[in-house]
């Protein structure tokens, strides 16, 4: 058997299997592809082959020059095979896609499939239109051009640089929240070089070529850079972390941000400003990321460090009491000002006529030496950096968390990057059982702003 070994030691998707040939294939897949490549590539001399050797000429099917034998190669198997077949050969082969999209927190998987259901083939030709064809179904309104760009090169991405010999797969999450890309197989490419661009490294080249043999892929190394600017573009939140050490990518898109990182904000589109710090350039999107969606209701901002009956400000009725007190002008505003279009909705409408603002070097010296959002984000660090911590490292990460002010299940999700669910399940109620945090609203469960918060708070 002939075959070729990355740098990893593994054979790569060139590996040639003389033991599987022609009647392996999942013909309607196979039909599918040459009608693709017929579309998008009319008058290629390719077209009028026999079928063992178009797909010999695009890497599905090799040749052992030295013994004769011929035989599907392990990209073309992926490609165009069903997924019995599949793991004969690769027994950690395995695709996932799910939906959670319910209010209910106990609500299972809304949609899902994965290679293994026997509703459709479970090779990787197959799933890459299903799961786009699914995501694309899933969003409100009309798909525009960045949502589309997101949603095809992070399939492709994962499909390219997935590590099909180790365990875990490629599974993709749609949240109410997020989108969420994991595959095995770590990047080879640093995440500053692959924002970058200009960079490819494929662990399954062949694999690539297949695509791009029908105009889905261009081997620019610029997929995660291409994805990173259309987030901005959606004022999503994209985060692309790799693991050598746990051999995976995850590709993380938070359509609804929760917490923005100061200095994140204070470059952003979010302090542009007219003379009064508020252009009001995004002020069609604040509302869209906005926790609270009752316009010009400045006590339903979650990120208010006043609102609550914990806060540590309490005393300061930001709206209501000491419209003309010193404390308001230099602590009030420039803790709510970072990501705060309601705030700066009521500067301008003249609510608080009688404050003088602040310059922007003032706004920054605050934010960052008050701001609690910045002590949540440095808190949750380590567990952002490492996918794997003890249950112990976690729930002291938690409980610092909820020592700062009580935080809703999403805000931990975006926090920590763990999926709302694993945190509930695995961490939150054993906290709960323990007594040492509580929800903000015990005989509400469902409560709308539900919260958790330590058990016993001390002042700071």
């Amino acid at each position: 058997m002939s075959y070729t070994i990355d740098h990893t030691g593994q054979a790569s998707d060139s590996l040639i299997l003389e033991h599987y040939g022609l009647n392996e294939l999942n013909f309607e897949s196979v039909k599918s592809y040459r009608q693709r490549f017929a579309t998008v590539k009319p008058d290629h001399p390719w077209n009028a082959l026999e079928l063992k050797e178009f797909l010999y000429k695009i890497g599905a099917w090799g040749k052992i020059r030295n013994t004769n034998k011929e035989g599907l190669t392990l990209a073309g198997l992926l490609m165009f095979s069903e997924e019995r077949m599949i793991t004969e050969v690769l027994p950690q082969y395995f695709l996932e896609y799910r939906e959670s999209l319910g209010n209910n927190e106990n609500l299972s998987w809304s949609h899902r499939f994965t290679s293994q259901d026997g509703t459709w083939s479970g090779n990787i030709y197959d799933f890459y239109f299903r799961t786009l064809d699914t995501m694309k179904n899933s969003m409100s309104g009309d798909l525009g051009i960045e949502q589309a760009t997101i949603f095809h090169e992070a399939i492709i991405n994962a499909i390219v640089h997935g590590d099909y010999y180790a365990e875990g797969g490629i599974v993709i999450e749609k949240t109410q929240d997020a989108y969420i890309f994991t595959n095995t197989g770590y990047s080879r490419v640093t995440t500053e070089k692959a924002l970058e661009g200009g960079i490819s490294n494929l662990r399954n080249p062949n694999l690539f070529k297949m695509f791009i043999m029908i105009d889905l892929c261009k081997r620019a190394g610029s997929g995660i850079r291409n994805m990173d600017i259309a987030a901005k573009q959606l004022n999503w939140i994209m985060r692309f972390t790799s693991d050598p050490e746990s051999n995976k990518t995850n590709l993380t898109l938070n359509i609804y941000p929760m917490i923005v990182p100061i200095e994140e904000a204070l470059s952003s589109e979010w302090l542009k400003n007219d003379d009064s710090y508020n252009s009001e350039v995004n002020s069609s999107n604040n509302d869209y990321n906005s926790f609270n969606k009752d316009d010009n209701s400045g006590n339903n901002i979650l990120n208010s460090f006043n609102k609550e009956e914990n806060s540590l400000n309490k005393e300061l009725d930001f709206y209501n009491k000491d419209i003309d007190s010193d404390n308001k002008n230099t602590n009030s505003f420039n803790k709510h000002i970072v990501g705060n279009s309601e705030l700066m909705r009521s500067v301008n409408n003249g609510m608080t006529d009688s404050v003088e603002m602040p310059s922007i070097e003032d706004i920054h010296e605050e934010v960052l030496e008050d701001d609690i959002e910045a002590e949540l984000w440095q808190i949750a660090e380590l567990a952002r950096k490492k996918k794997r911590l003890s249950p112990v490292v976690m729930e002291d990460i938690i409980l610092q968390l909820c020592a700062k002010r009580p935080l809703r299940l999403k805000e931990f999700a975006y926090l920590l990057e763990r999926t709302p669910d694993g945190l509930r399940n695995n961490y939150l109620a054993k906290l709960l059982d323990k007594g040492k945090i509580k929800l903000k609203y015990p005989n509400q469960v469902n409560h709308p702003k539900q919260a958790y918060m330590i058990k016993q708070r001390t002042d700071r």
